[in-house]
């Protein structure tokens, strides 16, 4: 093994890349479609909306706490949206701005409560979920808003290039910057401090409140962001979108090597992460396997990434005591 291809085995995001060249080839060798230019934009389409879900996740996890409230934060920004645009004329560029400083504030307001209480952002998280969903459900009435403008459908359902559509620019974009907001910026490295040792962060001089009403403001946008895509993607603002965001938004950077305690997270890891889920979807689409069973496949792949964290944490606390 060359030096390089060495190194490449050490990161994060070397195995899930492995695992999606590995099934990517046993896939369309069964299936040649799986890699046509309709179905590669379908896989594109559910991984840049994913992708975005999971980063919100991820930057929770950074911190060593979690969200259980992201799919709730997302679905209220949707259909607050989407309402805007169809009960008030809004343009759909100001109620996309609308919807994701709803998400920011929803963000830290959660971010708020865990630091002034200490109480648990499982807990905190658990109970803003019920709010924020319960809100959403009396603004809609459980019922779809439908006035989508067609720029907002046409964003949503078209292409830049070939298989490449609209949804993956901003996608690439939260890509990029989460990047670099979480390892080239002084917050990222505070928020991965505080999430690795807490106890240490303070000593050096870190806010950890500060950093965590951080990590929860950027969460909620990136939910609320999550949320206008799927609105564009679904053509309509759907009261149940954000309901089944939970697994994915934890499997994805587990999958990707972050590590539930805090003070490590992938973004490209987080990214393959979504990749592996997507593809096992489509390949049940593709094989008539019913879609629910990726649920299932959803929870072994959490537990095989757990495992093989912890079995890295025990191999390097070895390692450590030999030195």
């Amino acid at each position: 093994m060359t030096p390089v291809i060495s190194r490449l085995a050490r990161t994060d995001w070397f195995g899930p890349l492995a695992v999606i060249v590995f099934a990517t080839i046993i896939v369309s060798a069964f299936d040649p479609s799986f890699l046509s230019p309709f179905n590669i934009q379908i896989l594109m389409l559910a991984v840049a909306v994913n992708c975005v879900i999971a980063m919100s996740q991820m930057v929770i996890i950074a911190i060593g706490q979690m969200n259980l409230a992201v799919g709730a934060i997302g679905g209220l920004a949707a259909i607050s949206f989407a309402g805007m645009m169809q009960i008030w004329g809004l343009p759909p560029l100001l109620a996309a701005a609308a919807a994701l400083a709803l998400g920011i504030v929803a963000g830290l307001a959660n971010g708020l409560l865990i630091s002034a209480t200490g109480i648990s952002a499982f807990i905190i998280t658990l109970a803003s979920l019920s709010i924020f969903k319960g809100a959403n459900l009396g603004i809609t009435r459980a019922q779809p808003f439908y006035g989508v403008p067609e720029s907002v459908k046409a964003f949503g359902n078209t292409t830049i290039a070939g298989p490449i559509p609209w949804l993956a620019l901003p996608a690439a974009l939260v890509i990029a910057a989460m990047w670099y907001l979480l390892y080239r910026q002084r917050i990222g490295r505070y928020i991965l401090a505080v999430g690795g040792n807490q106890s240490a962060a303070e000593l050096s001089g870190i806010s950890v409140p500060s950093a965590v009403l951080w990590a929860h403001a950027m969460s909620g946008f990136l939910a609320a962001l999550a949320g206008v895509l799927l609105v564009a993607r679904l053509q309509l603002g759907e009261p149940t979108i954000g309901d089944d965001w939970l697994i994915l938004s934890f499997a994805a950077p587990v999958i990707g090597g972050a590590v539930l305690s805090g003070g490590h997270v992938s973004v490209f890891g987080t990214l393959f992460g979504v990749v592996i889920v997507a593809i096992i979807t489509q390949a049940l689409v593709i094989f008539r396997i019913d879609p629910f069973f990726v649920q299932v496949v959803l929870g072994l792949l959490i537990l095989w990434a757990v495992g093989v964290n912890r079995l890295r944490e025990v191999r390097m606390q070895r390692t450590l005591k030999r030195a």
